[in-house]
């Protein structure tokens, strides 16, 4: 017996009609269109880079230097930058994923439709707010607020390289620890608004299976709409995630400069690749100096797009399920 969700997902056959044509052609238009601007954007800033490249006197990869200044001697990688940026980002998922979870399954399994319309409408709103707002934000409310407890952490699990001593100090919450933590509030929407769409498409026949079967309601939940909404979830994650990777200004005025390389700890300063390059808009004067910038705007581009094709991976190419 067919599924009734295959069904419904069949691909509608063409009448060779001539609006169906006209259409045809229009989308296959719109979807090569993307890809031939990323793959112009990606020749664009590999030809500006491949200059500097070649006059840089340090490793790219592994250098934790970054002094364009004088184009004789360039010196310049993306060590620190790689590490502030993922680590950032990848703490902001781990703290988001989880609440996102929670806040998409009580608005569509829990509360009743005002509840959850107002629920749903305030995680909205959130994505609303500036970044700059956030940014002062985590520096001026919530790094105060949390430094006893980034303290504590160091004090105790500092034998773990997550939270041992950083390259900054930990007061003052200019590091990834507070970062982190302000840009999963900020993915926090985005995250919510698709997994909460996704949880809401659930057949009901397979919930209405599990429930005469005599299921409680958590093991409904967990038998049919986290299952149902597995792929749907791994991509709004992975939306979530681009989002903090390219996060600028409010990463900007969190973190806190460092005269030394990243440590793989969350106290740690410095800058990621966004707000390197949005920090050094004065030194874009001359070509290849813009060109390092542009080589470490590359790299994010490349990082960007291995999370996205990772993420359809993961979710194996479909949509549900």
């Amino acid at each position: 017996m067919p599924d009734p969700g295959q069904t419904d997902r069949a691909k509608p056959r063409s009448t060779g009609r001539r609006g169906d044509v006209v259409f045809r052609n229009l989308t296959t238009a719109s979807g090569v269109s993307i890809i031939v601007a990323i793959a112009l954007i990606a020749i664009f800033l590999l030809l500006q880079a491949v200059p500097s490249l070649l006059a840089d006197h340090a490793n790219f990869l592994t250098s934790d230097e970054f002094a364009v200044g004088n184009t004789n001697d360039m010196r310049f990688g993306i060590r620190s930058l790689f590490i502030v940026t993922v680590l950032s980002s990848l703490f902001a998922l781990v703290i988001a994923v989880p609440i996102a979870i929670g806040i998409a399954l009580f608005v569509t399994q829990y509360a009743d439709r005002r509840v959850a319309k107002l629920f749903s409408s305030l995680i909205d709103l959130l994505a609303a707010v500036p970044s700059i707002i956030f940014g002062l934000w985590g520096i001026l409310v919530l790094a105060p607020k949390i430094t006893p407890f980034a303290e504590w952490l160091n004090r105790n699990l500092g034998w773990f390289p997550l939270f041992a001593t950083g390259n900054v100090s930990v007061s003052g919450g200019g590091t990834i620890f507070t970062a982190g933590i302000v840009l999963a509030v900020m993915i926090l929407p985005i995250i919510t608004s698709v997994t909460r769409e996704v949880f809401r498409q659930t057949p009901k026949a397979h919930i209405e299976a599990a429930q005469a079967l005599g299921a409680t309601k958590w093991e409904v939940i967990r038998m049919t709409v986290l299952p149902f909404g597995r792929s749907g979830t791994i991509a709004a994650s992975m939306l979530g995630l681009g989002r903090a990777l390219g996060e600028t200004v409010a990463v900007l005025i969190i973190l806190r400069s460092s005269s030394t390389g990243a440590t793989l700890s969350l106290f740690d300063g410095g800058f990621t690749f966004a707000s390197k390059i949005a920090s050094a808009a004065s030194e874009f004067s001359q070509p290849l100096s813009t060109g390092a910038y542009i080589a470490a705007g590359f790299v994010l581009f490349v990082l960007t797009f291995v999370v996205n094709a990772a993420a359809r991976a993961i979710a194996g190419g479909k949509v549900n399920g």
